[in-house]
């Protein structure tokens, strides 16, 4: 089995977005694409499938809601009832009105932090870790596809620099 790999580099997003769509319809496996910014379509020509971080932040939007209304009744209503302008304190569905932006920015509050907590576990981004990005450029001007090296080598750095690619360097993975 080999451990190399095409380090295939393109200086414009429009290239870029061609060559994935060629090596996919050629059928070459793309192990990654790092890029300096984000490229509208990428995933999608990348095969990938959607997201499901849209369900986590309706499931954290409930939670905070949850909370919010537990901890409305209980500090307003069970805890210590006060007559504030005259509403009944005995209830919480009667002063319900009175709660809804205290509902709504728990809400919110909730879905915001999770997510950014959700994000950072699952991209494995950790305090303090190395960067993975192979080259220094694809922080600049430059966008990397990185293709495993399965057969004849030299007909896919033909390929890819078919493609339109400024550089292609066979690399040795460890």
């Amino acid at each position: 089995m080999s451990n190399k790999v095409l380090h295939v580099f393109y200086n414009d997003d429009d290239i870029l977005m061609d060559a994935v769509k060629k090596t996919r319809a050629a059928h070459h496996h793309i192990e990654e694409v790092y890029t300096p910014f984000p490229v509208h379509g990428l995933d999608k020509a990348l095969g990938l499938a959607p997201t499901r971080l849209a369900i986590c932040a309706f499931l954290y939007g409930l939670v905070g809601l949850s909370v919010a209304t537990s901890m409305m009744y209980y500090i307003m209503i069970a805890d210590w009832p006060q007559d504030i302008g005259g509403k009944p304190s005995f209830s919480y569905y009667q002063n319900m009105p009175a709660f809804v932006p205290v509902m709504f920015e728990m809400t919110v509050f909730f879905a915001a932090h999770l997510m950014v907590i959700t994000f950072y576990m699952r991209s494995k981004l950790w305090p303090f870790k190395q960067a993975e990005n192979p080259d220094v450029r694809t922080t600049d001007d430059h966008f990397l596809m990185e293709v495993p090296v399965h057969g004849d080598e030299a007909s896919l750095v033909s390929f890819f620099e078919g493609t339109g690619a400024v550089e292609v360097k066979v690399i040795e993975k460890h």
